[in-house]
């Protein structure tokens, strides 16, 4: 499993996530399976793990254990599958790792990375209709423009969005490599590299709706978490964080609170930990994917 993906936060996100060995919990983002493995590992032989995952390649690395389910799907339909799975009444806690697998990364004819010539892919969801290159060879200039700001907070977004429209009237792009070139002319010196991950970020969104899969989630997680229930969720870029942390202020993506009749909060989660917590040294020295990497905690209120 390691090999597949080195999960991040372990120690801290299983321990702010497990109450009681007897209980329930959800890994709703299995990849590698790290950390549904180490949630096995901590509880007893009552307790039980469902975890989820829209990646055919991830459900392979399924452990065999009997307290574990593991269901192909996008995690935003977690409420749907808890219920489907008998708890009603909600469950103990619930875990998400945001982040992209090292398997997807580094698995060239995924298309994720820009270090590989490969078909522009990057779906999470193999069956998936829309790849990148669907989204560079038919989305509008405004589209592009709009995605690659929002999604990737990529300077010079309209001219990027310019470069692909024009690259595209003469051939279709689609492979990284023809990518790489249509916009090599405004690639900042000695940051190439970061500037083409937030393009390849920004285009990974789209194809796979993060965001608006990220927002159902939220909402289906805190309806799925009994009273006192922790939410666990691992961020990795500040879109996704900014979310997140609305979320368990508000309730709500915006981070407007609103309250009741009575001047209360009506907010379903309150936040466990402050500020986020980061990865100590030693693991991003270990594991460098691991240096953008945010940990919130919240907990189901009554």
């Amino acid at each position: 499993m390691s090999e597949y993906h080195n999960p991040v936060l372990l120690d801290e996100s299983i321990s702010a996530l497990i109450s009681s060995p007897s209980g329930i919990y959800a890994d709703a983002t299995f990849g590698g399976g790290g950390h549904t493995s180490e949630i096995l590992r901590r509880i007893s032989p009552e307790g039980r793990v469902i975890s989820f995952d829209r990646d055919s390649d991830a459900i392979a690395n399924k452990p065999d254990d009997d307290r574990l389910t593991l269901i192909r799907s996008d995690f935003r339909w977690i409420q749907n599958h808890i219920i489907h799975q008998g708890y009603k009444d909600g469950i103990d806690g619930i875990l998400a790792d945001l982040g992209v697998s090292s398997h997807q990364f580094d698995t060239a004819e995924r298309g994720f990375s820009f270090r590989y010539e490969a078909p522009l892919d990057m779906r999470m969801n193999q069956e998936a209709q829309t790849t990148a290159a669907d989204i560079v060879n038919s989305y509008s200039l405004e589209d592009l423009e709009k995605i690659l700001r929002l999604y990737g907070e990529v300077d010079n977004s309209r001219k990027i969005a310019q470069l692909i429209c024009k690259a595209r009237e003469l051939s279709p792009i689609n492979t990284t490599g023809e990518l790489g070139k249509a916009i090599e002319s405004v690639l900042p010196k000695f940051a190439e590299h970061k500037f083409l991950a937030k393009v390849y970020q920004a285009l990974r969104i789209e194809v796979n709706q993060e965001m608006k899969s990220l927002e159902k989630f939220l909402i289906g997680a805190a309806k799925s978490l009994k009273p006192g229930g922790k939410l666990v969720i691992i961020t990795y870029h500040s879109l996704e964080d900014r979310m997140v942390k609305n979320f368990i202020k508000a309730g709500n993506i915006d981070g407007k609170v609103e309250k009741d009749f009575y001047g209360n909060a009506t907010a379903p989660l309150k936040a466990v930990n402050r500020k986020p917590i980061l990865p100590q040294e030693e693991e991003i020295a270990s594991n460098t994917r691991a240096r953008s990497a945010k940990l919130r905690i919240a907990e189901k209120t009554e």
